[in-house]
């Protein structure tokens, strides 16, 4: 499992901690502990709004964040899950997070972060690639990692966590009592090796094996969404990480220069910066005829399929586009 740097966990401490409010957790945490146990814990009171994926899990916004994960980590681990609609990884994750999470009956909670909505929150981390996943216990993060990962390695990581901080949050005990002792056990899915071969690669880096087994899957299924999107985030990962961040200054300088152009948009929508890299492309197919223009025409194309079909800032860049080829 991709686990973080211990001094990134750190940095992240000190970053939330001057983030949020946690001048009171402490003594709060104190008397937590010195109460009466409670039952399993409950879905946030009025904060988050509670997500499709069962009581266990929910959303969160920068809004609800410091009640919904920072509060809420004083009596159960919270797990956050910062993820994106156009992210394939986040995907397969998700899921399985979200079944354990219902399984574990309050002994820890999902927390879901949509990073796009949320950017403050995923700065705030730290986030360089999604999906990331941060334990937050008492206030502060205790443990994280990045990247899919296979369910029994999610559950390894979930039990030693749980093992970890049973004696200092009351409400892991409690919702296990409640349960009638140790969390459920959820049936695995079957995985399709035809993913496990591809995701594999993804995560070891290799994104030309990635690519190749994605699309071996797609020959088959040619309506399978899903892959189509990894397919996609693979392809974009893979320039992204090729990319060298002071292209975009270099684009600047040369609207002429279509490759740094390109690599700039990459570097942008990397960054989140989405609109400023549609722009960029728009403003490049204006300027461009014959093969040149219906090469950055395909480029961004490519980039719209890295997110949902209505996604405001795809919709308002295809009208764009379309105003600018004719």
């Amino acid at each position: 499992m991709t686990r973080p740097d211990p001094r990134q966990t750190a940095a992240m401490s000190a970053a939330l901690s001057g983030a949020v409010d946690l001048s009171a957790l402490k003594a709060r945490a104190d008397a937590v502990r010195q109460a009466p146990s409670r039952p399993a814990a409950a879905p946030p009171a009025g904060g988050g709004a509670p997500a499709a994926g069962g009581p266990f899990v929910f959303d969160v916004t920068e809004a609800t964040f410091q009640q919904d994960v920072v509060e809420r980590s004083l009596q159960v681990p919270v797990v956050v899950d910062l993820w994106a609609e156009w992210c394939g990884p986040c995907k397969q994750l998700s899921p399985v997070l979200e079944r354990l999470a219902n399984a574990g009956g309050g002994a820890w909670v999902l927390a879901k972060v949509d990073v796009d909505a949320n950017q403050r929150i995923a700065q705030l981390f730290g986030v360089q690639s999604i999906p990331t996943i941060v334990a937050i216990a008492g206030g502060q993060p205790v443990d994280a990692f990045s990247g899919a990962q296979p369910e029994p390695q999610i559950r390894q990581w979930i039990g030693a966590l749980l093992d970890a901080l049973r004696d200092r949050l009351p409400g892991i005990a409690a919702a296990e009592a409640a349960a009638g002792g140790a969390p459920q056990e959820v049936a695995e899915e079957p995985v399709d090796p035809r993913l496990i071969e591809a995701e594999d690669a993804f995560e070891r880096g290799d994104f030309a094996a990635a690519e190749q087994a994605y699309q071996r899957i797609l020959d088959v299924e040619p309506a399978n969404e899903e892959v189509k999107a990894a397919l996609a985030q693979v392809r974009f990962t893979a320039r992204a990480e090729a990319a060298d961040p002071s292209t975009v200054g270099k684009a600047d300088a040369d609207p002429g220069d279509l490759d740094a152009q390109l690599a700039a948009a990459d570097v942008e929508v990397a960054q989140q910066q989405v609109d400023e890299a549609f722009a960029r492309l728009i403003k490049a197919v204006r300027n461009s005829a014959g093969e040149d223009r219906d090469r950055v025409r395909s480029h961004l194309v490519e980039l719209f399929g890295l997110f949902p079909s209505d996604d405001p800032r795809v919709a308002k860049a295809r009208r764009d586009l379309a105003s600018a080829l004719f």
